[in-house]
């Protein structure tokens, strides 16, 4: 039975990429680091700010690093369009319908998020709860450890209250997929930034192009063991 689900936040629900890799790849540049999307794949994408510039920039103090990300985030802020991923309409519907329960957990930063969320005008802390599309935000910065560690996704499941074999997780990354595994998540891929192998090494049980993807909507049937009940089209 399908009680749940906790979808990522970038590159899920919206696809960020493209806006952050441009972002790192001027503020990099600024520092004498030129890098291209391979070295943005492998050690930028996924992580959070503090892992990533431990990482790249290690000779930055921590002031400098907190400033550092602010300024990265604030220019991500200023400069992304966001649009909500294709089909993820149909499948807020479709879950709505059978009332499945959904979160959001990511290591995007708070601002980013709370920004995202309400710009996609899906969460926004001034609205009533019932007129958002998640119960709960689950910040990896808030934990002792973020993905791809269990942490993020263990939290989400306690605050929904559910458990591991009756929840589904999405993610984007390998990272998140590691994550959401590691907590016991049957785990969804979404190619969007990373293809269906890397996916699959990292865990995800099934990859799909988008939320429209006809792979999904087939797997969800079988899944929720209702086949063809409220198909939103």
């Amino acid at each position: 039975m399908l009680n749940a689900i906790l979808f990522d936040l970038d590159g899920t629900l919206v696809d960020t990429d493209t806006a952050h890799f441009a972002i790192w790849q001027r503020l990099l540049a600024d520092r004498g680091l030129t890098i291209d999307l391979d070295f943005y794949k492998a050690r930028v994408s996924g992580r959070t700010n503090a892992q990533i510039l431990a990482d790249i920039l290690p000779e930055l103090s921590e002031a400098e690093a907190v400033s550092f990300s602010e300024l990265k985030e604030r220019q991500f802020r200023e400069s992304a369009n966001l649009e909500r991923l294709t089909g993820l309409d149909r499948l807020l519907a479709w879950c709505r319908d059978r009332e499945i329960r959904r979160a959001v957990v990511t290591n995007a930063p708070r601002d980013n998020a709370i920004h995202m969320l309400d710009v996609l005008g899906l969460m926004a802390a001034d609205h009533r709860p019932e007129d958002n599309e998640f119960e709960t935000l689950v910040l990896a910065e808030e934990l002792p450890r973020g993905k791809p560690f269990p942490d993020p996704y263990l939290e989400g499941l306690r605050r929904l209250g559910t458990v591991a074999a009756e929840t589904i997780a999405f993610e984007d990354t390998p990272t998140g997929v590691q994550s959401a595994v590691a907590a016991g998540l049957t785990t969804l891929g979404v190619r969007t930034t990373y293809d269906a192998e890397t996916l699959t090494v990292a865990g995800a049980t099934l990859t799909i192009a988008h939320f429209d993807d006809p792979q999904l909507w087939s797997w969800l049937e079988i899944r929720s063991g209702t086949p063809g009940r409220g198909v939103v089209q």
